[in-house]
């Protein structure tokens, strides 16, 4: 399984609760103004590389608590990311999904790849970043329209719902 990605950051403590590895996936329609990863937009832009090679440096770090997903959006790869993700499960580590679109939207469209990784991941960071509502202030997040949400919960009650911060 091959995935196009922007790069990889091990370690990372600001992509999510305790220590991540986050995945830079290449690609994304939205082109929010002022985005943090504009590098990441062009779908041609990155590298393929295989996902097992991804697993492998996640699994051998065991300092990890879960492993995140970022973009670039991550719902442009959403089959091959939910399998990455099963296999991130299996490890015992949790996931984050950062995407620009809504919850709503999502469940909206129901694809069977995009509800494949929301029932992968653990909490999903959702909405587009909002240059005039930026704020150094959410934790996790760009602008406060963005949310931090449990997505298992969410998709559970077809609407969203709020995850605490652990720490």
């Amino acid at each position: 399984m091959q995935l196009r990605i922007a790069g990889t950051v091990e370690n990372s403590i600001v992509d999510g609760e305790g220590i991540r590895y986050t995945i830079f996936v290449q690609g994304c329609p939205h082109g929010c103004p002022g985005c943090h990863n504009p590098q990441t937009h062009d779908f041609q832009g990155g590298k393929l590389i295989d996902a097992a090679v991804l697993l492998k440096e996640i699994a051998s770090d065991p300092l990890l608590d879960g492993v995140t997903f970022s973009g670039g959006e991550p719902f442009c790869q959403a089959a091959a990311l939910a399998e990455l993700g099963k296999q991130v499960h299996d490890l015992g580590l949790n996931l984050v999904t950062y995407t620009g679109y809504t919850l709503e939207q999502l469940l909206a469209d129901g694809r069977e790849d995009w509800m494949a990784l929301l029932n992968e991941t653990d909490i999903l960071i959702d909405g587009r970043f909002e240059a005039d509502k930026k704020s150094y202030e959410c934790r996790f997040r760009g602008s406060t329209n963005q949310r931090y949400l449990d997505a298992k919960a969410s998709v559970a009650a077809g609407k969203a719902v709020a995850a605490p911060f652990e720490s």
